[in-house]
């Protein structure tokens, strides 16, 4: 018999008591469930349906800045701006915002000018011709008159000479009653014509003293001021810049900047055009600030466009959407980014899981279900879904454990279905009236992957 001393014997018997501590620990049921990473408890409570976007802060009302009104008039339909207030500044009614640049003007009005003087001159020169037309016919008419009056006598003369005679006399006497008939209607003509000419080209006078007073007023409006008092906040271009020094007004465009009534404010978003189906006014908003992400703020859906559009940079079509801030907050100012949350579906009292807990085998979803030591394959009906989670109709209970990536097994498990359901296309809820809100699809997560990297892993669509 070998003699083993007793030092070694507590060694031994700690070393086996060590050995049975470890193999009770591997073999409960605590260590055989998997890591708390990769399980989710099925949660019950109100499921939110939400649809996310960008938008930018904005007064609902506000007073335009606006250069001269009447450019189009003064035929000028474009100017740069040469000076502008920083944005933000507060001004006065009547304090100077900008200055337009006057180069342009400055020569249409030389050429105006010029224009007016041209139209002087010729109503001038059509006051001289009448004058001196109108004058040679009254000449011409009292001449015909004293030729008139010698015919008149010398036909009263010719009384006792013979016929042949006295008939020449009364012929020249008659010729000169119709020129003298024809002269007075001549000047009648020459004056209607006078006036005439002296209409139009009076009437261009005119006409050029307009336009150049038009074109004073313009330019007199290239300084621009506040119409009220206010900050000032550029507006954008068609581009989505905004206007600065350097930017161009035109005659169909004059606004330079805004004055917003900071009280009520509203946030313009714009939504593309697989989300916007479920955007509807009304529908409550919670508003977070890039600025201040802590800061939340209610909201509600004011209005959606029906017609759709091609942004700067974007290659799909999206829709306006108007938010309405429901308070004021003195923080806020135009121009601020922020994340809109639109909630567009709720559902009590529901039951919803992760994402990644729903595989789908062909077209059936199931989760895989652990209790204690077992996993089962369970099938499930599916409800709404936003971007995070699903609810979960029927097939699981509240604080079941579900396994976000599949167990090693996966392939010897069977499925257990519904009660009165079966395996196949019929037993996947298909979006329909009661479904239209469904922000994402049931991902599709194969249930016997390839033994590559995180196999069985549902990935967000």
């Amino acid at each position: 018999m070998i003699h083993i001393p007793r030092n070694r014997w507590i060694t031994l018997a700690a070393i086996v008591a060590a050995v049975g501590a470890i193999s009770a620990w591997y073999f409960s049921p605590a260590a055989a469930e998997t890591d708390d990473s990769v399980i989710a408890r099925v949660k019950k409570g109100d499921f939110k349906v939400v649809v996310t976007s960008a938008g930018e802060l904005r007064a609902k009302k506000f007073v335009q800045v606006q250069g001269p009104l009447n450019m189009q008039q003064a035929e000028v339909y474009q100017t740069k701006i040469s000076t502008l207030v920083p944005e933000g500044t507060v001004v006065k009614e009547g304090d100077v915002v900008a200055e337009l640049d006057r180069s342009g003007i400055a020569g249409k009005m030389a050429e105006v000018s010029l224009a007016l003087q041209k139209a002087e001159a010729q109503l001038l020169q059509a006051q001289l011709d009448s004058t001196l037309n109108l004058a040679t016919a009254r000449e011409e008419i009292k001449t015909q008159e004293l030729s008139l009056e010698e015919k008149r006598l010398a036909k009263e003369q010719a009384a006792y000479e013979s016929p042949s005679v006295k008939r020449q006399v009364e012929i020249d006497y008659e010729k000169a009653t119709r020129q003298f008939a024809q002269s007075k209607a001549n000047y009648i003509t020459k004056t209607q014509q006078a006036v005439a000419k002296m209409a139009e080209v009076g009437a261009d006078v005119q006409r050029q003293r307009n336009k150049l007073t038009i074109v004073q007023e313009v330019l007199g409006n290239f300084t621009i001021r506040a119409p009220s008092p206010g900050m000032v906040i550029y507006v954008k271009e068609w581009n989505g810049k905004k206007k600065g020094v350097g930017s161009q007004v035109s005659a169909w465009d004059p606004t330079v900047a805004t004055l917003p009534d900071l009280g009520q404010m509203e946030s313009l978003t714009y939504v593309n055009e697989i989300d916007v189906r479920k955007i509807a006014a009304g529908q409550k908003v919670t508003i977070s600030l890039d600025s201040d992400p802590t800061k939340k703020l209610p909201g509600t859906v004011v209005a959606v466009a029906n017609v759709g559009e091609q942004r700067p940079n974007a290659d799909a079509k999206v829709f306006e959407v108007k938010i309405l801030l429901a308070q004021a907050d003195t923080t806020l100012r135009p121009g601020m980014t922020t994340s809109n949350a639109v909630e567009t579906n709720l559902v009590k009292n529901a039951l919803y899981v992760p994402l990644e807990a729903v595989a789908v085998d062909g077209t059936t979803p199931f989760v895989y279900k652990r209790d204690g030591t077992s996993v089962t394959k369970q099938q499930v009906e599916t409800g709404l879904a936003n971007e995070n989670e699903i609810v979960i109709a029927k097939g699981v209970e509240k604080d079941d454990r579900l396994l976000l990536t599949p167990p090693a097994d996966r392939d010897k498990l069977e499925m257990k279905t519904l009660p009165g359901a079966k395996p196949g296309p019929g037993n996947v809820p298909q979006p329909g009236p009661s479904d239209t809100s469904r922000s994402k699809p049931v991902p599709v997560r194969p249930s016997a992957p390839a033994p590559s990297a995180a196999p069985g892993v549902a990935t967000k669509s």
